[in-house]
């Protein structure tokens, strides 16, 4: 496992699990087998309504609690400084846990205006010892500088729609300027038309790996934190195992091209629903 120091100096795996349309009753043996695999960084959501099935996974589980990474996020309905701190509560009482690694805004919705004191109560909660790391999810540069105006804790992560077909250069240069992680979500386009693509299959036959291994490989070499997802126990193993080879500069360049900002999710400043 690679591991990437945040900006707080907590040291993050580089590869996670994602649990994102998984439902509850599947979070518990798919969060078990890739922990069985070694992963030890799980990402999930009040929103995908998995908690606690991702809890029961973690309890089950042998592996010490000071060794797992756990995120979870607060959902667009229950922004402002108030609805936080009780959403953070229930989410960390679905899960079983004392804490969490990182806690994240899942959007801004910008219409609503409720970001700011919605990382306020993050931040208080960082302070307060109950989250390791704070962060956001889906914010333009726009919404980082804000915060970044008005809030005293630097982001440490930014979880973004991020894959070959969508870059995010100028985003990605922009939380690095200011030492902020930039996580890959849908980090395989959600298994779309770049796992077929003649650039991502070429270089994969030269390895003799899967495209999504090279995909996995190319976000490691690019800098993000990345957390596929899948239920299926021979992907959940095959995901992780991308450590044994590296690409050239040349691939790198070859998938870089590839950009095209294209995206499979919504654009966030238009992403207003509660």
């Amino acid at each position: 496992m690679h591991y990437i120091t945040l900006n707080n100096g907590l040291k993050m795996p580089q590869l996670g699990f994602g649990v994102w349309q998984v439902p509850d009753e599947e979070a518990t043996p798919a969060v078990s087998k890739a922990l069985e695999v070694g992963y030890r960084s799980i990402d999930t959501a009040k929103v995908y309504q998995n908690e606690a099935g991702v809890g029961r996974a973690l309890a089950s589980s042998e592996v010490p609690r000071e060794d797992l990474f756990i995120t979870t996020k607060v959902w667009n309905t229950d922004q402002g400084y108030e609805n936080t701190l009780k959403a953070f509560d229930a989410s960390l009482e679905r899960l079983g846990l004392d804490y969490v690694d990182l806690y994240l805004i899942h959007w801004p919705t910008p219409e609503f205006d409720e970001y700011v004191e919605t990382y306020k109560a993050l931040e208080k909660l960082y302070k307060d010892g109950r989250v390791k790391a704070i962060g956001v999810c889906n914010f333009n540069i726009e919404h980082l500088q804000r915060l970044l105006d008005e809030c005293d804790v630097v982001p440490a992560v930014n979880q973004v729609e991020c894959h070959p077909f969508l870059q995010q250069p100028e985003l990605k240069a922009f939380c690095k300027e200011h030492n902020i992680y930039l996580e890959a979500w849908s980090p395989l386009m959600q298994g779309g038309e770049v796992l077929t693509n003649d650039v991502v299959t070429g270089i994969a036959e030269k390895y003799g790996k899967t495209p999504a291994q090279v995909i996995i490989r190319w976000h490691l070499q690019y800098d993000n934190i990345v957390i596929p997802k899948s239920v299926t126990p021979s992907r959940i193993e095959e995901n992780f195992n991308v450590f044994d080879f590296e690409l050239t500069t040349e691939d790198m360049e070859d998938i870089a091209n590839l950009n095209r900002n294209q995206r499979k999710g919504p654009e966030p400043n238009e992403m207003n629903v509660r």
